[in-house]
């Protein structure tokens, strides 16, 4: 994609900040960073989100996560981190290229997280499974 912001950094027109490449990927500091080291992992192809991505270069994707995951651990004695992906607008997906977010969270960093939880739900667990099958 040529206008995608993403591939362009790929391809080195847009500057980053980068902290891991291989063939398949690249992992970069987040411009607007929730902490720091908050970090992007994206594939080098362009994939949309979750539903685009083949098996093969998720499976890329996921190695780097936990590659990055690890040389924070193991670098920076992280021990607490959030990953998170979105795909699709309704589910808050900002730039459609794939990416994921590595942040690590830190005590009193004031980056909560809340969900709003429906139990009401439990009570459609069967019809909701009848549907999947």
């Amino acid at each position: 994609m040529n206008d995608c912001i993403f591939c362009k950094i790929v391809r080195g027109e847009i500057p980053s900040y980068k902290v891991y490449e291989d063939d398949h990927t690249y992992a970069f500091f987040d411009i607007n960073p929730i902490n720091e080291y908050h970090t992007l992992i994206i594939p080098k192809k362009h994939y949309e989100n979750m539903f685009d991505i083949t098996e093969e270069e998720f499976l890329n994707v996921a190695k780097t996560v936990k590659k990055i995951v690890n040389l924070y651990r193991d670098k920076l004695e992280m021990k607490n981190i959030q990953i998170l992906a979105s795909s699709g607008a309704e589910a808050q997906q900002d730039v459609f290229h794939l990416h994921y977010h590595i942040i690590p969270r830190f005590s009193g960093d004031n980056q909560n997280m809340k969900w709003h939880s429906h139990a009401e739900l439990r009570e459609k667990f069967d019809e909701l499974l009848k549907r999947l099958n």
